[in-house]
């Protein structure tokens, strides 16, 4: 069976204040249109549709019976188009703070903090996006939280963490592990995208004798460090992600050795593009929040 096209959102707006006023001049003031315009616009409806939607009485108007079906079905969906529009696009005057960056990164390193910064500055909104391994900045972006060297052609850079590389491991496991070398034992937690994984910290160690290639592969460090918690394997964990969980004992540390890394997170931003003064205030806010748990 044929599905009836859509009506026009003016004609179904007509209906809607026409059904609710029962009078086309009242709706015609509501709608700044003249009498005549909503007139037409629920005769071309009623064509469309191919039914009466109202009664012409002597002394007004009244509902059909598809009328009166069809209006909850009209008001429901002109709400939920009001409610929807304004969400994405009603936020004029608080234009929320663009910031993309690892899902890791928020979960463990900023949304505890973000606390504080909310309680001091309420009327700042932010719009968080996670992303994994993007390339460029998008240029509706105020900025990025990215993981690296520090040095991206065109961007200006803070940097956030200073990390060092350690397995951890559900505190189950701690008893099989004596030395580096006994994560063989265990499947090892990869995350893709990291220069410095497994087998750089194995050969650092001197346990390059492990075979870094098997194991489970993610695509974020959240995934590894929750499977490590379940006790389904090791992570090579970053320092300024994990001290909430080796905190909580969520998570151990089984080997003394921690390999500085050559890569960090960073705050980074378009050189020479203007900042919009709440993302500045952001902006300072993390690098201040970085020195202070550095």
């Amino acid at each position: 069976m044929k599905q009836k096209t859509l009506p026009p959102l003016n004609w179904l707006r007509a209906f809607e204040v026409s059904a609710r006023c029962l009078n086309f001049t009242h709706a015609a003031d509501e709608l700044f249109l003249t009498q005549g315009a909503v007139s037409q616009q629920i005769r071309q409806l009623e064509s469309h549709l191919g039914v009466a939607l109202f009664k012409r009485l002597p002394r007004g108007l009244g509902l059909t019976e598809e009328g009166q079906a069809f209006l909850p079905v009209v008001q429901d969906a002109i709400t939920r188009l009001a409610v929807g529009t304004n969400e994405i696009f009603g936020q004029h005057k608080r234009r929320p703070i663009k910031v993309r960056g690892s899902l890791a990164f928020f979960v463990h390193w900023l949304a505890p903090k973000l606390v504080d910064f909310r309680q001091a500055h309420p009327q700042v909104d932010i719009r968080y996006i996670s992303n994994i391994w993007v390339k460029e900045l998008d240029g509706e972006d105020d900025m990025e939280i990215r993981w690296g060297h520090g040095q991206w052609p065109g961007l200006v850079s803070q940097r956030l963490t200073w990390d060092s590389l350690f397995p951890v491991c559900a505190p189950a496991l701690m008893t099989t592990l004596k030395e580096p070398a006994d994560v063989a034992k265990h499947p090892l937690l990869h995350v893709l995208g990291y220069e410095e994984g497994w087998g750089y910290w194995l050969n650092r160690v001197g346990a390059d004798s492990v075979d870094s290639s098997t194991g489970m592969q993610f695509d974020t460090l959240v995934c590894t460090l929750r499977m490590a918690e379940l006790g389904q394997g090791i992570a090579l964990a970053r320092s300024s992600m994990v001290s909430d969980l080796l905190a909580d004992g969520r998570l151990v540390e089984p080997f003394a050795q921690r390999i500085e890394a050559s890569e960090s997170f960073y705050l980074v931003r378009s050189s020479g593009a203007e900042q919009h003064p709440d993302a500045a205030k952001f902006s300072t806010w993390l690098v201040e929040q970085a020195h202070r748990f550095k």
